[in-house]
């Protein structure tokens, strides 16, 4: 998934170097943020949760830190959490278009394609000419017209096929 920049959210909570106690990184809340954002650009996700765990605690109200946590989650795996972290920034914000589109791609890792279509639909609307937003939608619909039977029934073999239950009364 993409970011965006930090807007300046968090302050000072531990001084520079000092751990605050034991299992704490040293820093204040916006070193863990940055320290955090870039784990996630090296592509270490699961090392960036934590350090961004600890921030979204000390400045809950932050839709930045929310935000990259969010995206740390997703990239880590951590569907449900990252869903639960992109909702928050979406409902603390509405018109946050990235919000909403990480709600719907995370809503669609875990199966909930109706969910996924709604958000990702409002960030489309949001920022139509973006294709990231546009494809994922695009793949979100064409898998509940699957699931609808839009393109005939599924062969077997293919993702999703269930076989016929067995006719007990058949010879």
């Amino acid at each position: 998934m993409t970011h965006r920049e930090h807007e300046g959210d968090g302050g000072a909570a531990v001084p520079e170097g000092s751990g605050g106690g034991a299992g704490v990184p040293g820093g204040g809340v916006y070193d863990w943020f940055r320290r955090g954002v870039r784990l996630l650009e090296e592509k270490h996700p699961a090392a960036a949760v934590q350090l961004l765990a600890r921030a979204a605690e000390a400045e809950p109200g932050s839709g930045s830190i929310r935000e990259a946590l969010a995206r740390a989650q997703f990239d880590a795996g951590q569907y449900a959490r990252a869903l639960e972290s992109f909702r928050a920034v979406a409902e603390a914000d509405p018109s946050d278009d990235y919000a909403q589109f990480g709600w719907g791609v995370s809503a669609a890792r875990l199966g909930d394609f109706e969910t996924s279509a709604e958000h990702l639909a409002l960030a489309v609307a949001m920022q139509p000419g973006n294709r990231h937003y546009q494809s994922a939608l695009r793949q979100t619909r064409a898998t509940l017209a699957a699931r609808a039977g839009a393109y005939g029934p599924l062969l077997p073999g293919a993702p999703g096929y269930l076989a016929p239950p067995e006719d007990p009364a058949a010879p």
